[in-house]
């Protein structure tokens, strides 16, 4: 193989010569799990609400979680963070969408691409917690109902949290999937982790230094995420529960 590898690539200061090129890649990582994290908290709290409307008696509130999961689950990720960046302005209203327009580049991206990854998981979210809830035995329900609880404070100590334990497992998948999905902001600027190996090839002609790099950060950011969730599946077990050990 007549390719000239150069690991010391990484620690050779980029044109401006205010960092190194490694320095932009921990720069592109930070942005990744800023995004990343945002992006799944605002999925996890959007997706277990819709989860549970979609659950409940009151077919309206029921038609309209399954309206929102059928849009956004069958819309390209790429064709969503468009419209959030591109087209959502021109919908608001002239002063609120040129106020947006004016701020800066990078929060404009930043908050485009975080709405996108936020509401296309809720969807995800949304359809693994309804799954959990409709796998628990209609007793549980019934039980408290008949203990005196309302509805909405059956599914808050009763369903939720017996739901939420059966689904970790397939969460952990939709979390690891928000960091893989992150990606797709560079398509608009920007600036993550997959943007930035982007970048360094195109000022070192390093390709594959800097696309190994990513793909071991992406790994070790994967392996941390797996780490952590099966630690919270073992110590959120139920004993004597089917599937605890």
């Amino acid at each position: 193989m007549s390719y000239n590898w150069n690991w010391d690539i990484f620690l050779s200061p980029t044109p401006s010569g205010e960092s190194t090129y490694l320095g932009w890649l921990l720069d592109g990582l930070q942005w990744t799990l800023t995004l990343s994290l945002g992006a799944w908290i605002m999925a996890l709290v959007l997706g277990i609400g819709l989860g549970v409307l979609r659950t409940v008696p009151n077919r309206l509130l029921a038609g309209s979680a399954a309206a929102y999961v059928e849009v956004f689950r069958n819309v390209p990720l790429l064709v969503q963070l468009f419209i959030w960046y591109f087209v959502l302005p021109e919908l608001l209203p002239t002063t609120l969408g040129d106020a947006l327009k004016q701020t800066d580049p990078l929060a404009q991206q930043f908050f485009a691409a975080l709405l996108c990854l936020g509401c296309f998981t809720a969807a995800r979210v949304c359809e693994q917690v309804r799954a959990g809830i409709a796998s628990l035995p209609r007793g549980q329900r019934n039980a408290g109902l008949a203990l005196g609880l309302t509805l909405p404070q059956t599914y808050r100590y009763v369903l939720l949290p017996m739901a939420l334990r059966l689904i970790l497992p397939p969460l952990t998948s939709e979390f690891l999937n928000v960091f893989k999905n992150s990606a797709v902001a560079s398509t608009i600027g920007l600036i993550e982790l997959s943007r930035q190996s982007q970048q360094l090839v195109d000022y070192t002609a390093q390709a594959y230094e800097a696309f190994i790099a990513v793909t071991v950060l992406y790994v070790l950011i994967n392996v941390l995420v797996m780490f952590g969730m099966r630690l919270l599946e073992r110590r959120t077990r139920v004993p004597g529960y089917i599937g605890s050990k």
